[in-house]
């Protein structure tokens, strides 16, 4: 299967506490680990970076299956929350909440366009079965 698409990006410096740039230039920052994990969060950090490609990502993704199914909507929003957590072999792993708002939907129209996105979306379909992704669907 041919790639439709190829992000690249480079990581130098000390990994969390360093610095990343994508190919095409448009990504280009420092990192820095996150106060809550001992750092001096002076910088992004791949959760961020993860979070906003998720929540962005679906999105798009529930935007697609919302014409798909011809169905209007407008005024949505996506939230993403990105959880690092210890494992039971003393690593890390990572949790995600979604919050998918679309305030002129019924409740249930509203859920099965977002299971219907997570279906779609390619980082649903990457994560599934490797993290916790939880989708929480609000009309607020």
């Amino acid at each position: 299967m041919e790639p439709l698409y190829t992000a690249e990006a480079l990581s130098t410096g000390a990994g969390r506490n360093g610095h990343v740039r994508t190919t095409s230039g448009t990504v280009d920052l420092d990192l820095a680990i996150p106060k809550a994990m001992g750092g001096s969060g002076d910088g992004a950090n791949p959760e961020e970076l993860f979070a906003a490609g998720y929540a962005a990502c679906f999105h798009s993704a529930l935007q697609m299956v919302a014409r798909q199914a011809k169905v209007a909507i407008s005024d949505t929003s996506v939230g993403s929350e990105v959880h690092v957590l210890t494992n039971e072999k003393g690593g890390f792993t990572l949790a995600v909440n979604l919050e998918v708002v679309i305030p002129e939907l019924a409740h249930e129209q509203a859920q099965a366009l977002a299971e219907a996105a997570h279906q779609a979306c390619p980082y649903s379909n990457a994560t599934r079965g490797n993290i916790d992704v939880t989708v929480t669907v609000s009309q607020d």
